[in-house]
């Protein structure tokens, strides 16, 4: 398959480009400069320069293509990035069944000990403007799947080193972000570029798929394995309100939801992730270092 895919030098999109060149599917990079473009050349990609919100530039490129991807996500303006992207791509795949596979994210469900792929989004400040995008998509094909990673974490990257690198205090103490106690839901990003893959192949659309590695684990038992391996000497909550003065109010409260969702969706493909364990990684990590 002749797969369009965006964000192919960031940190998902380009575990996505591994796993699809690796199985076979002829890749066109969409980059913006000639360093990107030579990194996914050498990949195995085909790179396109240009501008993603050019929609002329865009069209151009989905007209040639089986179906799409879109991991990339911009520094600023992400809502009307992505806006733009969607757009362009209900355009140029309405009534052809191409399929599109988009980036959503676990924090859109908001709190919850059960979250299911299709519950009705109760989105936090931080990432509410990704809801009517997604809707939008989804309402008009059905050739369309919203993938909902839970907090990546994988190749030395992602938001577990929030916590692995959280301030300490006086003593040597850890800071837990809040109390420490809420659930994260997880998904290592190799396993998450596989499910894009799975995705991708699918005959239909799917709706929202939840990406989780099976195993939510709480920012304390993170901190505690951080302690384990030497790194702290011991842990201490810092409170909430001391986290939203420090990450700022609307990262926070993303960071403070209590999340735990397994993937059902994900499963029913024939997902099953080889890593289930974020402890497991950090512990690994320090390893290796050592």
């Amino acid at each position: 398959m002749r797969i369009l895919l965006t964000g192919a030098t960031g940190y998902i999109g380009s575990a996505v480009l591994d796993e699809l060149v690796g199985a076979g599917h002829d890749v066109v990079a969409a980059v913006r400069s000639e360093r990107a473009a030579d990194d996914v050349t050498v990949r195995g990609a085909t790179a396109a320069i240009g501008e993603l919100t050019d929609a002329s530039w865009l069209a151009r490129r989905l007209d040639g293509v089986d179906a799409a991807i879109h991991t990339a996500a911009p520094a600023a303006d992400a809502a009307a990035f992505d806006r733009a992207i969607a757009g362009a791509v209900l355009d140029a795949f309405a009534g052809t069944g191409r399929r599109y596979v988009h980036t959503g994210g676990i924090w859109a469900y908001g709190a919850g000990d059960d979250l299911d792929d299709d519950a009705v989004p109760n989105p936090p400040e931080l990432v509410a403007w990704r809801v009517p995008i997604e809707e939008r998509l989804l309402a008009a094909s059905d050739a369309v799947t919203v993938i909902a990673p839970g907090v990546v974490y994988g190749r030395g990257r992602g938001l577990s080193g929030l916590v692995v690198e959280a301030p300490r205090d006086a003593a040597g103490r850890l800071e837990l972000i809040g109390d420490g106690d809420q659930h994260w839901t997880w998904v290592h990003v190799d396993d998450l570029a596989r499910l894009y893959r799975l995705a991708v192949e699918h005959e239909s659309g799917l709706g929202r798929v939840v990406g989780s590695d099976g195993s939510p684990t709480t920012v304390r038992e993170v901190a505690e394995a951080v302690v384990g391996r030497g790194g702290a000497t011991g842990v201490v909550a810092e409170g909430a309100g001391r986290s939203r003065s420090r990450l700022g109010e609307a990262f926070a409260d993303a960071l403070l939801l209590d999340q735990r969702a397994f993937g059902a969706k994900a499963r029913a493909l024939g997902w099953v992730p080889e890593r289930t364990s974020v402890i497991d990684e950090i512990v690994a990590d320090e390893a290796s270092v050592a």
